[in-house]
């Protein structure tokens, strides 16, 4: 039997591995790392080898499907797009360009076609545009935006050369980093320690990652913003930070040191759950190091202080010198660069508000948070139709059990996805892509965030079906359906022409030959997408430069530390610390799993076999006050709502805080995912108030969530969810 290895990258999250795809006949039948990748070097997770099964998934959409009453049939691709365009036109002629929505999920960001997302977008002329940004990095965007004059000025974490790794809210053992690329983390987080650096862990958990550390702070979770402020008191006070070289790159030293002169270490412990000494060690180490990097992700991104304390974390870095440096915070000069162009892009902050007129657009879109509200509520404005592309909305964002109960109400909705999700089950039409495997692609944004330069192909391993369209296509389409255009069927035709001119892969090509790299600036030893073609482990660009002052958007080309609303944020968050918790003497936070990823990779039977992964993370102390041993059914609730689930015993996590993993919950009637049912666990999300969130950027906080654990009753049943206080 012959067989075929082909030479990719993993798509399922940021990291982006390298992978050898081995075909015989037209299966799957190995997937193995690819040593020769310039970036990952043979590591991959177990996620990657999902990337057949998703391919040859039977519960797999392949062709369009219409609903009829509650169930869903075939329909042809031409067919399903007249009737979209006839209907969201329809809905637009109504009640205006803001009666649809549009929400755009975590994979539309792991190939090209989010451009033609951002396009879609723009063609609908809505004011209701959500993504999954806002439960995920929107604080670090916002911040980025404010200190530095750009949102794509996402620092990243140069781990393979600094002395001192210190992780917030991370766990790059298991992710593999996010928003920093960092393949094979776990070596890499070795590595520092092998030439001779140090490796620290705050979080309120034990995790992966922390055990390979040589420190781990169990930092009460919310406590990040507290601890950072008494390190800031101590760098500044003790004279640790050189002054001179602070002023010459950025603005605001003498606020800054007026801010921090009363956030001792004493006065911030009690907040942070963290000892002062420990605190005056940490800056100290931080200070002292040759090179040194605070790295902060999702689990202090996603709390009501989540802009606050990446503003923080970003200040650490560069007043102790750490900054645009090797060994600190850094930026990539990508094939495409991005960066250098960030600050010519308008962020539409406050250009309008949700019509509660709490939340202000930033980034020309709002906080999901609020997404249910929208569609509810009668009244001007109000969401009567919605497209989703590649997005679980119902089970990744917390809408206090109301949004199936919306998307349920709709005038219409069509999704964009491969699946009869918890979500799109509710879609009138579903349009599935083309498997990952049938596409091929030069990812251009997660080089934007790596940590070393690079250009890696994805090449293609199927040839995709006759019939088959790629994401791309899709939202083309979609596009051409909803633009005014006279004589549609002949301009129609006219417009979908030139669409398919302008293919991902083609407009890569005229990107690259413009960049930093490409034949324009290198002459003929420039970059082309047919020399990383031909490249099957990749192009390697060396090591990030330090440019951070040509990127600057700012006025005076400095890096603000302290942009006047973090100021009177931190003043409020001050004065707030530790209000009462009435009942729920819990904190709640969330954790991942290295065969899981968000919603979607639990139909693979390889990622869900074994013990039970959704649980209720919980200290030994916690569990035997309330009579739980390893393995009850434990009731977890909030305010918002209540769920049931297995209890898990471990002197990993913090006593005062239990951890559930996110993504879960796939119950619901009419979802086709058939081996994700029958693991259907609990969505955590049914336990955070989509009220509270960062009150600076609409995020979600979903790391603190005050919560109360007992056991379950056995009238239960044992089910899943319980309930939601919006439900009754």
């Amino acid at each position: 039997m012959d067989s075929t290895t082909i030479a990719r990258q993993c798509t399922l999250c940021e990291a982006h591995c390298g992978i050898l795809v081995t075909v015989e006949d037209t299966r799957v039948t190995r997937i193995e790392g690819n040593p020769d990748d310039v970036l990952s070097q043979g590591y991959i997770c177990p996620k990657a080898t999902a990337m057949g099964g998703l391919h040859h998934d039977p519960d797999r959409l392949r062709t369009p499907v219409r609903r009829v009453g509650d169930r869903f049939e075939p329909i042809g691709w031409d067919e399903a797009f007249r009737e979209i365009g006839q209907r969201l036109r329809a809905v637009r002629a109504a009640h205006g360009p803001s009666a649809i929505g549009m929400y755009l999920g975590n994979p539309a960001a792991h190939s090209s076609s989010v451009l033609y997302g951002g396009l879609l977008r723009a063609a609908l002329l809505t004011r209701n545009f959500f993504t999954a940004s806002s439960i995920d990095q929107f604080p670090q965007e916002f911040v980025a935006w404010r200190m530095f004059g750009a949102n794509v000025l996402m620092p990243i974490t140069d781990i393979d050369r600094t002395h001192r790794l210190v992780v917030l809210g991370a766990n790059p053992a298991v992710s593999n980093g996010s928003i920093t690329t960092m393949p094979g983390a776990k070596t890499r987080i070795r590595e520092v320690r092998k030439r001779g650096g140090t490796v620290v862990v705050i979080d309120p958990r034990r995790t992966e990652t922390a055990r390979l550390a040589d420190e781990h702070v169990a930092v009460r979770p919310g406590g990040d913003v507290y601890l950072l402020l008494g390190m800031l008191h101590v760098l500044v006070t003790e004279g640790l930070c050189d002054e001179r070289a602070v002023r010459a790159q950025c603005s605001g030293w003498d606020t800054l040191t007026g801010l921090v002169a009363d956030t001792t270490p004493e006065r911030m412990a009690p907040h942070a759950g963290v000892d002062a000494d420990t605190i005056r060690r940490l800056a100290r180490d931080h200070a002292a190091a040759p090179s040194a990097v605070l790295y902060a992700r999702i689990g202090v991104c996603l709390q009501t202080t989540g802009t606050l304390t990446h503003w923080l974390v970003n200040t650490v870095n560069a007043v102790t010198g750490n900054l645009d440096r090797p060994g600190g915070q850094m930026f990539a000069t990508p094939i495409v660069d991005a960066p250098r162009y960030g600050k010519y892009l308008p962020m539409g902050h406050g250009a309008w508000t949700d019509r509660s007129g709490k939340h202000k657009s930033f980034r020309s879109e709002l906080p999901v948070a609020v997404l249910a509200e929208e569609i509810l509520t009668p009244g001007p404005g109000q969401i009567k139709a919605m497209i989703t592309y590649a997005g679980n909305p119902v089970l990744s964002t917390p809408q206090a059990g109301r949004l199936d109960k919306a998307l349920a109400s709709l005038d219409y909705y069509v999704a964009v996805d491969m699946y009869i999700t918890e979500t799109t089950r509710h879609a009138d039409i579903i349009l599935p892509p083309v498997s990952a495997l049938e596409r091929e692609d030069l990812s251009l944004l997660f080089p934007v965030f790596s940590v070393r330069n690079n250009a890696r192909f994805d090449a293609r391993v199927f040839t995709p079906p006759a019939d088959g369209l790629d994401d791309w296509q899709i939202l083309a389409r979609l596009i051409t359906e909803v633009v005014p255009l006279p004589a549609r069927r002949i301009t129609g035709r006219a417009m979908n022409a030139l669409f398919e001119q302008l293919s991902p892969m083609r407009l890569t090509a005229a990107a690259i030959a413009t960049g930093p790299y490409g034949v324009l600036r290198r002459g003929r030893k420039g970059l082309t997408v047919g020399k990383i073609r031909r490249a099957p482990g990749g192009v390697d660009l060396g090591p990030l430069q330090p440019r951070l002052r040509e990127l600057l958007g700012t006025g005076d080309r400095k890096v603000r530390l302290t942009p006047p609303d973090f100021l009177a944020a931190v003043g409020e968050v001050l004065d707030a610390a530790d209000a009462p918790s009435g009942d729920y003497d819990l904190q709640l936070i969330g954790r991942r799993h290295l065969r899981s990823n968000n919603s979607w990779l639990h139909n693979i039977e390889s990622m869900v076999k074994g013990r039970d992964r959704c649980t209720v993370l919980m200290h030994p102390g916690d569990a035997a006050a309330r009579g739980l041993t390893d393995g009850d059914l434990a009731t977890v609730e909030s305010a918002a709502g209540a769920i049931e689930v297995p209890v898990e015993i471990s002197d990993d996590i913090r006593a005062g805080v239990v951890a559930i993993p996110h993504g879960w919950g796939h119950r619901e009637p009419g979802v086709g995912w058939t081996v994700a049912t029958a693991h259907g666990g609990a969505n955590v999300n049914l336990l955070h108030d989509p009220a509270v969130t960062d009150p600076l950027t609409g995020a979600a906080a979903v790391n603190s969530t005050r919560v109360r654990v007992h056991p379950a009753t056995p009238e239960s049943g044992g089910a899943a969810t319980v309930s939601t206080a919006a439900a009754h």
